[in-house]
């Protein structure tokens, strides 16, 4: 698996490329491979489930996390385009409240390693979107929280020009300053 990573403007925040091989008949990904990821990140973690979403034109999900069983997440579209977000939730880190967003598309095969300690959300480019994210941990619903996705304190640059279709959940998410965080 040939693969280029590039940190963000939060370097544990990462975007990967996986190589692409296409020829007349199409392409062939190999999309994870646990040795190649070891190699090219530094990142040597268990992944343990696999999420899948399909989301409508409109919607925006999130921001969530685990406060514990905290789970990092390498996601990824595989049809439709999202702007992918990460926050930084750890109090002691220098990048704590800031984010870093991406475009991730079936077409430009980006992903993004988000680590634990961090708050993730994406809106609906387009019509539909499919994202496949693998995570750190399972999901303990108990455990999850839920950031406000247009908190002012954080300051997120969304590249929507609509009123976002939102679970209630997220709806009526606690603002940064009252959310729970990461030491």
């Amino acid at each position: 698996m040939r693969l280029t990573v590039t940190p963000t403007a939060i370097p544990e925040v990462l975007i990967l490329v996986p190589h692409a091989f296409e020829d007349a008949r199409g392409s062939f990904v190999e999309t994870f491979n646990a040795r190649d990821f070891a190699a090219a990140t530094g990142i040597d973690t268990p992944f343990v489930q696999d999420n899948e979403s399909l989301s409508l034109g409109g919607v925006v999900r999130g921001l969530h996390y685990q406060i514990r069983h905290a789970q990092g997440k390498l996601v990824r579209v595989t049809e439709g385009s999202v702007f992918d977000v990460a926050v930084d939730l750890r109090r002691s880190a220098p990048t704590f409240g800031r984010w870093v967003g991406e475009v991730l598309s079936a077409e430009n095969r980006r992903q993004m390693w988000i680590p634990p300690g961090f708050a993730h959300g994406f809106a609906v480019l387009g019509e539909r979107a499919q994202c496949l994210y693998k995570t750190t941990d399972y999901w303990h619903p108990a455990c999850e929280r839920t950031l406000r996705w247009n908190d002012p304190a954080i300051g997120i640059d969304w590249p929507i020009a609509f009123a976002p279709h939102l679970a209630d959940k997220d709806a009526h998410a606690p603002l940064l300053g009252a959310a729970e965080t990461f030491a």
